[in-house]
């Protein structure tokens, strides 16, 4: 791993502060020496009762893959007796992206993104919404059943520039744009 996209996103993982080694690791497991071609962190606290616990995401498009690490704080309980903390990494191949669903929200007048949010399916989650179905006889009394919606919902990751700045808004659509393009080059023939 020796790209500049690399080594931008171990040191922005360094400067977020949230245990910068254990995200580190993650990181350097699940990328498996690939070149980082563009890449995103979100670092969100996460209020539980009385307590404030930081949540940290890193999202990274290499030349094959998509790689996701999640790293959360949590309370001691049953498992550990102490605080802990807990890293979990998912590497999924471009291949099995189906969708890249990207919203840019804009102020009227201006042409900057104020707010995006970018939503990735590849499959291992769905959504389902379903509304009774509809006859257009208005005298029907009869049940037709259910009509719906499935929706691949795998992740999805939502950057402000008021909360997090217009640098991480910016890196969200980079990637959004590298994603999109190295997926249609993957699509498989219908």
């Amino acid at each position: 791993m020796t790209g500049p996209q690399n080594d931008a996103l171990f040191a922005a993982v360094s400067q977020s502060g949230y245990h910068p080694e254990v995200v580190a690791a993650g990181l350097r497991d699940a990328l498996a020496d690939e070149d980082v071609l563009a890449y995103v962190l979100h670092h969100e606290p996460t209020f539980d009762r009385d307590e404030v616990r930081r949540h940290l995401t890193a999202l990274a498009l290499t030349p094959s893959r998509l790689v996701l690490v999640h790293t959360d704080e949590h309370p001691a309980d049953t498992l550990l007796p102490k605080p802990y903390t807990s890293t979990t990494s998912e590497a999924v191949p471009l291949s099995a992206v189906t969708s890249v669903v990207v919203t840019r929200m804009v102020p009227e007048g201006s042409r900057g993104v104020v707010e995006a949010v970018l939503t990735i399916g590849w499959g291992a989650v769905s959504r389902v919404e379903l509304e009774p179905a509809q006859c257009e006889d208005p005298n029907c009394e009869a049940d037709h059943g259910y009509s719906g919606t499935l929706s691949s919902d795998d992740f999805s990751l939502r950057l402000s520039a008021v909360a997090e700045g217009g640098t991480a808004v910016e890196q969200l659509l980079e990637l959004a744009r590298r994603l999109s393009e190295a997926t249609s080059r993957t699509a498989l023939p219908r």
